[in-house]
Parts: C-alpha cells; structure tokens; sequence
C-alpha cells in the first residue's frame, strides 16, 4: 500500500501525519528549528474560524503556522494518534 502524500494544510483537525520533506529549502530551516523534522509526528488540532493560521501539535508543544507555511510541510498522512 502506497502512503498518500499531501501538504500539512490539506489534514483536517484531528489528523495526524508524520514530516517527510519541504517544499521550500528557503524556510526549512526555520521549520526544523521549530520542531517540524522529518520523521516527527504532527497533528492538526484547530483551523482559525476564517481558515488561517492553523494549530498543529508537533514535537510535544502546540505551534501555530500561516496557512502558507502549512502548504511548504508535506505530510505522509496517517490519520491515527500522535
């Protein structure tokens, strides 16, 4: 079975996935200095009423991203518990 692929904005609040990669080496660094590896866990826990920022729970701390920064993580999305 293939692991589907999407960007960290894509997951609706409650789903989980783990970092595989950014779509910006500009930023990367910015989002491993914040706990966003690849290889660590993250789940979407709250979208703003209007859709932007999102809260994702990642590296044992709730962070707060643009959603323009969410659409540069991509995601293996899992679905489960973090």
């Amino acid at each position: 079975m293939t692991a589907k692929i999407c960007s960290l904005d894509k997951l609706k609040p409650g789903e989980s996935g783990i970092i595989v990669s950014f779509n910006d080496e500009e930023n990367a660094l910015k989002f491993m200095e914040m706990g966003c590896t690849p290889g660590e866990k993250v789940k979407m826990d709250s979208v703003a009423p209007l859709g932007d920022p999102v809260a994702v729970l990642v590296s044992g701390y709730k962070l707060s991203l643009r959603k323009s920064e969410a659409k540069l993580i991509n995601v293996e999305c899992t679905n489960g518990n973090v």
